[in-house]
């Protein structure tokens, strides 16, 4: 992998798009994980402004204190970054105290998904009032393999620098950018969840297991060409593609018949 290229690439892609634009620069939501620092890190080394939003919603020390360090390390690097930290736990707690329901899994989820989405209205209330667009941190096998994102929350974004990137490419990219080594060593997490739910958990199987199944399945591969833990990770992520086709297509439009919307008949 050709990382030094690729970051040039990504670095020119994200000017030139934000000039075409008109904007000022980008925000990007901070969580501690290596995708958003990756993204962050791109986003300074193009010149323009960058504002890297940290916004904690119960959010465990580790995960908090990654943020932050990483925040400092860019903008102590980088003269157009700035940094803020907006909580939103209070404003995520009214909401939660204000909907009724039992405490059912689909209800924890729901709740889960709620944090990711209201980190999204953050970002475009920071974006529109500073006049940049909302860089999305979301890798190839999470937006287009498994679908490992809240629908209009972390997946609400302007535009996805390393979309095309597999998980395990990011980390590639994150040595070349010196990302700092507590994030690079950290246990991939969407941070959504009270409790310590990391990605593999939740997902049933690492990233360099569903990126090699991603792989397999894009070949015309099925599920009898392998025996044992491949053919369980196979079928892991033939599930989560699947059900995550509404994530991963386009918005289906209802298309009306020409003729009937001609105003003569």
């Amino acid at each position: 992998m050709q990382s030094k290229k690729i970051v040039a690439h990504i670095v020119d892609w994200l000017r030139d798009y934000a000039e075409k634009a008109g904007v000022s620069g980008f925000v990007v939501g901070i969580s501690g994980g290596i995708d958003s620092a990756v993204v962050s890190a791109l986003c300074a080394r193009t010149g323009l402004t960058v504002l890297c939003l940290e916004m904690p919603i119960r959010q465990k020390t580790d995960q908090v204190n990654r943020a932050r360090l990483h925040m400092k390390q860019l903008a102590e690097q980088f003269a157009n970054v700035q940094t803020q930290t907006v909580d939103l736990t209070p404003t995520f707690e009214r909401f939660e105290q204000t909907v009724s329901g039992s405490q059912s899994e689909q209800k924890l989820l729901a709740l889960a998904n709620t944090r990711a989405r209201l980190r999204m209205l953050t970002l475009y209330y920071y974006g529109q009032i500073n006049g940049l667009l909302v860089a999305g941190t979301g890798n190839k096998i999470e937006d287009f393999g498994v679908g490992f994102f809240t629908k209009y929350g972390d997946g609400g974004v302007d535009i996805s620098p390393i979309a095309d990137l597999l998980k395990t490419q990011v980390y590639e990219l994150a040595k070349e950018l010196d990302i700092a080594a507590e994030i690079q060593a950290a246990v991939p997490t969407d941070g959504l969840w009270d409790g310590e739910r990391t990605d593999e958990m939740q997902m049933g199987a690492t990233y360099p297991e569903l990126e090699w199944a991603m792989a397999q399945y894009i070949a015309g591969q099925t599920r009898d060409a392998f025996s044992g833990r491949q053919q369980e990770v196979f079928d892991i992520f033939v599930r989560l593609n699947r059900a995550a086709q509404h994530k991963i297509q386009p918005i289906p439009v209802c298309t009306i018949p020409t003729e009937w919307l001609n105003t003569d008949q």
